[in-house]
């Protein structure tokens, strides 16, 4: 029987209980123990899971031996401090998207894990999507690629509390919120995976003053500049959309029904020039069974890293973290939205 790996999770809200539901899939994974600044809410979450290990320090739970790996699903605004503890006692650590509040702390995170030996990784569920995986194999079939384009819009119930004077955590700057760093990082993240970093970039969001003089952003677009091929990503909480993700090439195109979670994808090689008087071309279906749950996919990459002894995924690696937060750094710059880790 292969070994389980004894996680311990950080934070109690309702992206921990998603997240589990694709990591119990997993036959090595094992909810070893629970982490939340609340002991009622630790225990109580903890009590669902049947797990008997409770803290509300993040130190104690990374020094407990019985504790290999951490997951983190708390704020944006508080991955930082509570991955480099927890990589400070020696655990591996699989952090929710975003993976920081910014660039600078993306790079005080990867430091912290390359100075412990530890393994690190941002719980990108896209990039680890099978359908993603095998859209990614026929790139070369529609190079050189000329465009992406990407959208995630969805409307939030927090936005009508937004409108009604209450900012919740996914909307308040104070804990890194906002529509980019919460919907918008779907769009950019797997850009950067298949492109690299752009040359350039224009961002434009909708913003909203807040009580306290600061602005949040709840819908935006983004459009960047490539060697040979521009991208446009398009992001809102306050509207649904159901455009695909398109990756067009001189000689075909993929494409991706949607980008958070792909559960169809196709593959559209270029007919005969006609005009447009003939036959449409011919759509391929590449899409791939799925895992029971859309979240197995990141717990059994991180999980078979860790099993190996990596220290990086090869595909969510440290480095396309970094430039995802430098892209929303600077789309955030341009549009007046800060965050109070920008000013240490």
């Amino acid at each position: 029987m292969k070994r389980k790996i004894r996680f311990g999770f950080v934070g109690t809200g309702r992206i921990s209980d998603w997240v589990l539901k694709g990591a119990f899939l997993d036959p090595r994974f094992k909810l070893e123990a629970v982490c939340s600044r609340s002991k009622e809410r630790a225990d109580a979450f903890a009590a669902r899971y049947g797990v008997k290990k409770t803290f509300t320090d993040i130190k104690e739970m990374a020094s407990c031996p019985t504790v290999d790996a951490i997951y983190i699903g708390t704020p944006n605004a508080t991955h930082k401090d509570l991955a480099i503890k927890a990589m400070n006692c020696g655990k591996a650590v699989l952090c929710e998207k975003p993976m920081a509040s910014n660039a600078a702390e993306v790079r005080e995170m990867t430091a912290a894990a390359k100075a412990n030996g530890v393994l690190l990784m941002e719980a990108m569920i896209s990039t680890l999507n099978p359908n993603f995986k095998e859209a990614v194999r026929f790139i070369d079939e529609i190079a050189p690629i000329r465009h992406w384009s990407s959208a995630f819009c969805q409307y939030s119930a927090r936005y009508e509390k937004l409108l009604a004077g209450e900012v919740t955590n996914v909307f308040n700057p104070a804990m890194a919120g906002g529509a980019i760093m919460d919907i918008g990082v779907y769009t950019i993240y797997p850009m950067v995976r298949l492109f690299g970093k752009p040359e350039s970039l224009t961002a434009s969001m909708r913003t909203i003053p807040l009580p306290d003089g600061s602005l949040t952003d709840v819908s935006g677009s983004i459009q960047f500049s490539y060697p040979g091929m521009h991208a446009s990503v398009i992001y809102s909480k306050t509207d649904d959309s159901f455009l695909p993700t398109e990756i067009a090439g001189e000689k075909g195109n993929i494409l991706l029904d949607q980008i958070h979670i792909t559960r169809k994808a196709e593959y559209i090689p270029h007919a005969a020039p006609a005009s447009g008087r003939g036959l449409p071309p011919e759509r391929q279906d590449i899409t791939c069974s799925m895992d029971g749950d859309e979240y197995q996919c990141e717990f059994r990459e991180f999980i078979d890293l860790l099993t190996y002894g990596k220290k990086e995924s090869a595909i969510n690696t440290l480095q396309t973290s970094l430039t995802v937060m430098e892209i929303i750094d600077e789309a955030r710059r341009q549009n007046g939205i800060t965050y109070p880790a920008d000013k240490l």
